[in-house]
């Protein structure tokens, strides 16, 4: 994972009002990750309110507010889609979902109380895209379900929010990733964002057909 993947999910979840770490700073290459290394980023959401339903598996901005706190892998495949295939030849898409990594990502997040139990930790996994045809789009949901997965987010879907959030007249100095972006919208190198925005979410099956 580079570190422009972690900083377009840092800003998709800092935007929308959540407290995000990360776990660590360096690259694990030569050996077997350890239940800590495997945690991309975790996320809290100080605003959630207790009572509130789970969110949709497919997540977009307006599923967030559901989401209390979450595990994030992130996957930057840029140049794939996550096909049954794919997922079913790639154990390591699903590392993050071991019970020795969400013991040390429930760690990182405040006690539990009794009304809060720890069941609330989400499992949520960024990747570029899914199939679009039929059966393999279902398929793939499903077997991402069946893995333990809670809910995905796409690339596509967060550059979008963050792109039209961000305000071409602003100078977005503290964040590389906010003003690369800043700079495609203000030289009107980007198109339409909520028009595909649209296009995005007509894809996702609608809530409870997943």
């Amino acid at each position: 994972m580079s570190a422009i993947d972690e900083g377009i999910v840092r800003e998709y979840f800092e935007q929308n009002g959540f407290l995000v770490r990360q776990a660590r700073k360096y690259q694990v290459s030569a050996r077997r990750k350890t239940g800590e290394e495997e945690i991309d980023l975790v996320v809290f959401n100080p605003a959630w309110q207790r009572g509130s339903r789970k969110p949709d598996f497919f997540l977009f901005s307006n599923e967030l507010p559901f989401v209390h706190k979450a595990v994030i892998s992130v996957k930057g495949w840029h140049t794939g889609v996550f096909s049954p295939t794919l997922l079913k030849s790639s154990p390591e898409i699903f590392s993050f979902l071991q019970q020795s990594v969400l013991k040390e990502a429930a760690r990182l997040f405040p006690a539990d109380t009794p009304d809060d139990p720890g069941g609330t930790l989400m499992k949520i996994l960024v990747l570029p895209s899914l199939p679009t045809a039929e059966p393999f789009r279902t398929q793939s949901v499903e077997l991402l379900k069946g893995k333990g997965v809670d809910a995905i987010i796409s690339f596509r879907a967060m550059l979008l929010d963050i792109l039209d959030k961000i305000e071409p007249n602003q100078n977005y100095s503290k964040s590389d990733t906010l003003q690369v972006m800043r700079l495609l919208k203000n030289y009107d190198l980007l198109k339409d964002t909520q028009l595909d925005l649209l296009s995005e979410r007509a894809i996702a099956p609608r809530r409870g057909k997943a």
